[in-house]
């Protein structure tokens, strides 16, 4: 599990460099709605990967809301999110594979206990910036702006 976690954050990193990348060249050629709401989406990946990073380290994350009531820039989000992929590369470094699986008790925004174990939080990180880089490819492709294929057959594909 531990390597195979590994795996899904560089992909997830990589994933996120391509996102990046396409939206700084596309950005101005979607309306201003549609550049709100593509980053408003993705500052809150970042800021659920931060409520995680704090559970995982078992601290109050501090957040009372699943995004941040400014909307930063797109190089602003970009720095943020590089950061968070860093850590958690650095995290899947440094931990050791029978820790992955100890559950951990933490708040969630509303206040609400949770339990989880630390390769189920590690998990949800995955399919939850999955699935919201997938909403943004949407708003690309219907702005006729072909979104980044970003599986991870084809990350493993170049990166063998």
């Amino acid at each position: 599990m531990h390597t195979q976690l590994h795996t899904l954050f560089q992909a997830k990193t990589w994933a996120n460099r391509q996102l990046f990348a396409l939206l700084e060249q596309q950005l101005p050629a979607l309306s201003a709605d549609t550049r709100t709401t593509a980053v408003r989406m993705l500052n809150h990946v970042w800021l659920v990967e931060q409520i995680f990073q704090a559970n995982l380290q078992q601290l109050p994350h501090g957040f009372e809301a699943l995004n941040t009531p400014e909307t930063p820039t797109l190089a602003e989000l970009q720095a943020r999110q590089q950061a968070s992929d860093g850590w958690y590369l650095h995290y899947l470094d440094s931990v050791d594979a029978s820790q992955l699986t100890e559950a951990v008790d933490f708040r969630f925004v509303d206040g609400k206990p949770g339990r989880m174990q630390r390769c189920e939080m590690l998990l949800h990180l995955i399919t939850h910036g999955s699935y919201h880089r997938g909403m943004v490819g949407r708003m690309l492709a219907e702005a006729d702006i072909r979104p980044p294929k970003d599986s991870l057959t084809i990350f493993l594909h170049q990166t063998a």
